[in-house]
């Protein structure tokens, strides 16, 4: 357990110390932002029409108040969320790759098994206070621009969603893990989380979403104007992809060739 602590601590170090934590935060503060920005176009209707095209598209949000705009929230964290955490992903599992350090790293008196956990377990607290900082700042920008509906029980229903999107979309960064491993580096597993967000995005539209992990969150997030109540199966299956994913990226660093 202590040098599992130690792992993880290094690799907080390395996240802390890179460049990328300060890019994926920037791309998730402008989200929110712009999510603030459409629903006070969408909560002034006068100026929604002055807005011409702005507007319009702000109408497809619906009613400008809280449960409204914790819907658009968890969505910004579904889509938004399988690229930044893949990206996140790619590089805690990437770098050592592309940097030729990977030898020094197996070099160090640990176990493969405890380096890759402690890799997952940075990405996901790195993901989750991600998400966190989305929840924050877009529940202080609601109150700025006076979201009408506010309620405590609404609170709570808000965040429930965030929290299961968020955790779903976090689930889905394991395959990512592998493909960076085996891709030795980041090119791979970005050009596989970006293929796996267009193949979505296709398959959502016809109709098979459910059937579809990467889709799972947009839909559970209510993308598609629906109440979140996808059946069982569907977030099973983002479990089973969860899991394999991580089994081939552990398997990965058991058993392929580090030369």
């Amino acid at each position: 357990m202590n040098n599992l602590l130690t792992a993880f601590w290094i690799e907080n170090l390395k996240v802390r110390k890179s460049k990328m934590i300060w890019v994926t935060l920037a791309a998730f503060t402008v989200a929110p932002l712009m999510g603030g920005f459409f629903m006070f176009i969408l909560k002034n209707p006068g100026l929604a029409e002055r807005s011409g095209l702005v507007g319009d598209k702000a109408q497809i949000l619906g009613e400008a108040n809280w449960p409204a705009y914790f819907s658009m929230l968890a969505q910004i964290i579904a889509v938004g969320g399988i690229l930044v955490f893949g990206f996140v992903t790619s590089w805690v599992f990437g770098r050592e790759s592309t940097d030729r350090t990977l030898k020094d790293l197996l070099a160090l008196p640990y176990r493969r098994t405890t380096i890759a956990a402690a890799k997952f377990l940075t990405v996901f607290f790195t993901t989750l206070l991600l998400s966190v900082h989305v929840t924050v700042l877009g529940i202080l920008i609601g109150f700025f621009i006076g979201l009408p509906g506010w309620s405590a029980s609404g609170l709570i229903d808000g965040l429930i969603l965030l929290l299961v999107t968020t955790l779903l979309t976090i689930a889905l960064s394991t395959p990512a893990a592998f493909v960076a491993c085996w891709g030795k580096g980041y090119l791979a597993p970005l050009g596989f989380v970006i293929f796996m967000v267009v193949v979505a995005q296709v398959v959502a539209a016809i109709g098979y979403g459910q059937y579809f992990p990467w889709a799972v969150p947009a839909l559970f997030s209510g993308i598609a104007g629906d109440e979140p109540t996808l059946p069982w199966s569907s977030l099973l299956l983002v479990l089973v992809t969860s899991l394999a994913g991580a089994g081939a990226a552990f398997s990965w660093w058991l058993w392929a060739d580090h030369q």
